[in-house]
């Protein structure tokens, strides 16, 4: 699928499809199975834990964020122990060793760490406020963060989530579909000015219009592909949703890559003409700027609406267009979307220039 790029929608499909296998297969075996569960669940099940000094839950369960900006993480205190520590950490299930903690704060001072530290410190509103305020935003710091109050034994925490607003975009190499391991599509984003997104931006790109026919990598080694309108070539006749290959191994296995990017600093321009790569080169910088990335052209086309019905160069040698008002003569497709031409011979002249300043 390397001449379209469209962005349609997404869903779990393949795991409700196992779950409701799953269920069928217990109500064959036995019917008294979900009473019996079901008394065993509620006998063991313990009641939320009511806290004792932060407001829970949090002021909002979700906050959300641009690349480069400020945001804040509530956390608010009702009532003060005598002696006490905030700690921020932000909690990365696939993480492997140390907890990835952010800072400890007391009363007098507060101790950065880790790659986020630098940017946080506790916002201070008030003498109950012990928010983290994140400054200069990166693609990297959406998740789940939690502040915790640590008390000798009556230690407690509140959870909430960062969400970084910005778009999906698939990559595949220049030598074709399928050709990145786990650490290629990982620095392959990264060079497109993006990260490998993660299970949630997919799912949300899904739920925005993203249709994909080709398998990609995610952030925590899993492979998914998006789809909208089920058809024989993408998986069969099977109700729409993010179809997944599970983990796969991250050394062997190659698939293409699903990217996140977010809002840039600078912006995107055409220049009109008939280039090979190396003339475009040229023409970006005539006008003091460069080939745009890939992820650079998706964040303009998705936050300012950039639409350019003329194939141009990219600097990964790709060519292709941005098109937020579909019609007819720009690529045929009902859906707005960044269309693809792929990696023509650069020696071609027959584009203009994508540049970034």
């Amino acid at each position: 699928m390397t001449g379209h790029l469209h962005l349609l929608n997404f869903t779990g499909s393949g795991r409700a499809t196992v779950f409701r296998m799953n269920c069928a297969v217990i109500l064959l075996l036995t019917s008294s199975c979900f009473t019996w569960s079901s008394a065993v669940y509620a006998t063991n099940r313990a009641a939320p834990k009511k806290l004792k000094y932060l407001i829970d839950p949090p002021v909002y369960a979700e906050v959300i964020g641009r690349r480069g900006g400020n945001v804040t993480l509530p956390c608010m205190l009702k009532t003060k122990p005598n002696h006490y520590k905030v700690k921020w950490t932000k909690l990365e299930p696939e993480r492997v060793g140390p907890e990835n903690i952010i800072m400890i704060s007391n009363a007098h001072a507060f101790k950065p760490y880790g790659q986020v530290g630098p940017r946080a410190s506790l916002r201070n509103a008030h003498t109950m406020d012990a928010s983290l305020l994140l400054r200069r935003l990166q693609l990297e710091d959406g998740g789940t963060y939690r502040c915790e109050l640590i008390n000798g034994i009556e230690d407690e925490n509140v959870v909430m989530e960062l969400r970084i607003e910005g778009v999906v975009f698939p990559y595949q190499s220049k030598n074709g579909r399928y050709q990145f391991t786990f650490q290629e599509a990982k620095e392959a984003c990264t060079d497109q000015d993006g990260t490998l997104a993660t299970y949630d931006q997919l799912y949300r790109a899904w739920t925005e219009g993203l249709d994909w026919c080709n398998a990609g990598w995610l952030r925590d080694g899993t492979v998914h592909y998006p789809i909208i309108r089920p058809r024989p070539v993408c998986g069969g006749e099977l109700l729409p949703g993010i179809r997944t290959y599970g983990p796969k191994d991250k050394n062997r296995d190659r698939f293409d890559a699903f990217c996140f990017t977010s809002q840039t600093s600078g912006s995107v321009f055409y220049i009109s003409g008939s280039f090979s790569f190396e003339q475009a080169e040229h023409a970006c910088k005539r006008q003091f700027a460069e080939l745009a990335l890939v992820g650079q052209l998706y964040a303009a086309w998705h936050f300012q609406n950039y639409d350019q019905c003329d194939g141009g160069w990219l600097r990964d040698g790709s060519v292709r267009f941005p098109i937020s008002n579909p019609r007819r003569r720009c690529g045929g497709l009902p859906e707005a979307g960044v269309r693809s031409f792929g990696f023509p011979s650069k020696m071609t002249h027959l584009y203009g220039a994508y540049c970034y300043r």
